[in-house]
């Protein structure tokens, strides 16, 4: 029967029927990609543990390691990208080669990935740090990911003594997961608050267009002798049917989508299509989680017609909004504010476990408050405006939005989710932040002086974000007694008090006694003799130095030491024009800030990618996992968006026409077109954008205090909100356009 009714209704109601599709399809399709995240994450994860090397198993003779081959893995950063360069050699024993390859390289052949083939070409340098003539690419099962940098480089065995037998490959214990769990749990948090909430909303909006037309079909069939079940069945048949068209659509365009985005790639995050297929779980959570919400919508949504049929007819009062809906509000709220309070009392909890119960339980809890009181928060003020105010047109408008609030939920809740949801996920990128940020003042860089040519050296130190640079020379011999290998800083008095943050009694051009005030005296004995190692041209000397007198006092950083205890400095012209240190650290200093390191290194790499550079505190990989979660959120925010200005175009629409004989009714008594677009759209929304701001950031501040992070409250990222409402009530404003027409038909209230 209600198959019946939806092909033998009209054509409005076919219209609507494709709608429901459409839009159904639409959050099929974002779910199924929110869904396919974890699977694409593991088997990345799963690539990489497949390339593991496995040593022989121990017998009682110790390590048979003979006739195997080995291996020896080195993780450097290429610029801010990690470069993975595995050498091996081959033995006697036949052992599968690694995953992606046909077979092992040879002495003097080298396999690479695709992406590092092309850095090759354009970056012949390279080939220093990849030796070896190119015989081939590394297959897709080798890589986990196709930009991933790896190379296998063939050595001889004598070459790599220092290497690792290997049995076989598929280490059961690979290295850590691109995410960890603690930070794959807190992406599908904001996930879930970005997406699949207003996604739930959009659903139930789809679900239900054209709600007052079919609530009185449904009604006549309940006069007519159809029972209360019968006549709640027929209608979720309906919405059942256009579900699963809906979800089958949807995972068309899924495929659609994961094949283009898997070729093109997101900014810092690719992967292969066959990574993004559908799974058995999304195939099920699609195709029958969807048409069973349909069933649940459908249901509820007949059931006042299948009830009370004379309630839903034309000239039937809608009863005013329970006063209960703020009961989940009010109780999410309470959670929020105590943890607000806490954090600004100097009072953190230190429990995760129950934070991690009531911390999502409130916002939950908040969200769905935020739905549900928008109906009665624009029922009274719609009240209070239409007693205090002297213009009819506005009177009018009023009058109608205080019959009828009810209407509000449908327009306006997927939009006010949407900010509601995007202050939670600015919580969580402010607290991988915390945890991806450097917590100390500078980050320095560690590069031997000896792998650096003169014009390179100049070059890296005139690298943008740098804030100084100073050389330690290191020595191997000196008769000072305390300190058997003393070391020198040649740098100038500025260049001192750039790298550290107090400097006192530097005088420039005079050999001084470096002493950090909050470390004992140096150890280096005032007027020994310290040499160091010098090549001149062809020739190698020493450079014999006095260790001075006068002391110069300053204070180093207290979690990344730029200047090494004991020293003593020296000025640059001590050295000659011409010499270098054999032994010796070049030290760069730059700010924290992920963007100044990541600068900086792509500056370094791109003059001296062969040159090995140290990181003290910072590991290059770190960057990688941070990049991948801010992209995955920016892909959540962009569906996020698209699925709540998609519920509000998709509801505003309906209401429009739905509503067209009312509002035509109040434009006859002389209510304007445009105060009724403002009063019966844009005005509950703008009630429900404050309180999604206002609670927004409160549910965001509670998150941070229950994150454990330094960062409780986030005052600049008032006006990013501020803006995002701003923006949504200009789509408010365009979607209200055709509420009223400009040409009254009046047909449309001949039946009333």
């Amino acid at each position: 029967m209600g198959l019946r009714l939806l092909l033998g209704s009209g054509r409005g109601n076919r219209v609507r029927f494709v709608l429901m599709t459409v839009g159904g399809s639409l959050g099929v399709c974002c779910l199924a990609i929110v869904l396919a995240i974890p699977g694409i994450l593991a088997a990345q994860d799963g690539r990489i543990v497949g390339r593991q090397s496995v040593s022989p198993t121990a017998q009682s003779n110790g390590v048979i390691a003979d006739g195997y081959p080995l291996t020896l893995d080195r993780t450097d950063p290429y610029g801010s990208t990690p470069l993975t360069r595995v050498f091996t050699a081959r033995g006697t024993r036949s052992v599968e080669p690694p995953p992606g390859l046909p077979s092992f390289p040879r002495v003097g052949e080298v396999f690479v990935s695709p992406q590092l083939h092309e850095l090759r070409r354009h970056n012949p340098a390279l080939a220093q740090l990849v030796p070896g003539e190119e015989v081939g690419l590394i297959g897709a099962e080798g890589l986990a990911r196709p930009d991933e940098l790896v190379a296998y480089v063939g050595m001889s065995r004598a070459e790599l003594s220092g290497g690792s037998p290997v049995e076989r490959f598929g280490e059961r214990y690979g290295p850590p997961p691109t995410l960890d769990p603690t930070t794959l749990g807190i992406l599908r948090f904001a996930l879930s608050a970005v997406v699949l909430l207003p996604l739930a909303v959009f659903l139930s909006v789809c679900a239900r267009l054209s709600a007052a037309d079919r609530a009185r079909r449904l009604a006549a069939l309940r006069l007519l002798g159809l029972s209360k079940k019968g006549t709640q069945r027929v209608n979720a048949a309906e919405t059942v049917a256009a579900a699963a068209l809906g979800a089958i659509l949807g995972l068309g365009e899924y495929w659609a989508v994961n094949q283009l985005a898997s070729r093109v790639g997101l900014p810092g995050f690719t992967w292969y299509p066959a990574d993004g297929a559908l799974t058995f779980q999304t195939l099920v959570v699609c195709l029958v989680g969807c048409p069973a919400l349909a069933w649940y919508v459908g249901r509820a949504s007949a059931g006042k017609a299948a009830a009370n049929p004379l309630a839903v007819r034309r000239g039937a009062v809608e009863k005013p909004p329970s006063k209960w809906v703020f009961l989940p509000l009010i109780a999410g709220l309470g959670v929020i504010t105590g943890y607000c309070v806490a954090g600004a009392t100097g009072h953190a909890p230190t429990s995760t476990t129950v934070s991690s119960l009531l911390m999502p339980l409130a916002i939950i809890l908040a969200g769905v408050g935020l739905a549900l009181s928008l109906p009665s928060l624009s029922r009274f003020l719609a009240q209070r405006m239409a007693r205090s105010t002297r213009s009819l047109s506005l009177g009018l408008a009023m009058r109608r939005n205080e019959a009828e609030p009810g209407g509000a939920i449908r327009v306006a809740t997927g939009l006010v989710l949407l900010v509601f949801a995007a202050s939670l996920a600015q919580g969580v990128v402010i607290e991988l932040n915390g945890v991806a940020k450097s917590v100390s003042a500078v980050q320095t860089y560690e590069i031997s002086y000896g792998e650096l040519s003169g014009p390179q050296r100049r070059a890296v130190e005139a690298v943008p974000g740098l804030r100084a640079h100073v050389v330690t020379l290191r020595s191997d011999s000196a008769d000072t007694g305390a300190a058997p290998s003393p070391e020198a800083v040649v740098a100038t008095c500025g260049q001192l008090r750039e790298a550290v943050p107090w400097v006192k009694g530097c005088v420039d051009g005079r050999p001084m006694r470096l002493w950090d005030a909050t470390q004992p005296e140096g150890n280096a004995k005032a007027g020994g003799s310290v040499a160091f190692r010098l090549k001149v041209g062809q020739h190698s000397r020493d450079l014999k130095l006095t260790v001075p007198e006068q002391t110069m006092r300053y204070r180093d950083h207290e979690d990344i030491r730029v200047l090494p205890i004991g020293a003593f400095l020296i000025p640059p012209a001590a050295l000659p024009s011409n010499a270098r240190p054999e032994s010796a650290t070049l030290t760069l200093v730059s700010g924290p800030s992920e963007k100044t390191v990541r600068t900086v290194l792509d500056g370094i790499g791109g003059i001296a990618p062969m040159a090995g550079v140290t990181t003290p505190g910072l590991i290059v990989d770190s960057f990688q996992r941070v990049t991948i979660v801010r992209t995955l959120l920016a892909v959540g925010m962009i569906l996020g968006l698209i699925i709540g200005v998609a519920a509000y175009l998709v509801a505003a629409t309906d209401r429009a026409v739905e509503r067209r004989p009312q509002v035509t009714a109040l434009a006859l008594l002389g209510a304007r077109a445009r105060t009724l677009r403002a009063v019966q759209v844009v005005l509950p929304l703008a009630v429900g954008l404050v309180l999604a701001v206002v609670v927004g950031k409160m549910a965001e501040s509670s998150y941070l205090v229950t994150g454990g992070g330094a960062v409780f409250w986030d005052g600049g990222g008032v006006p990013l909100l501020l803006a995002c409402a701003l923006g949504v009530l200009v789509v408010a404003a365009v979607g209200a356009l055709p509420l009223v027409g400009r040409r009254i038909d009046p047909e449309l209230i001949r039946r009333d």
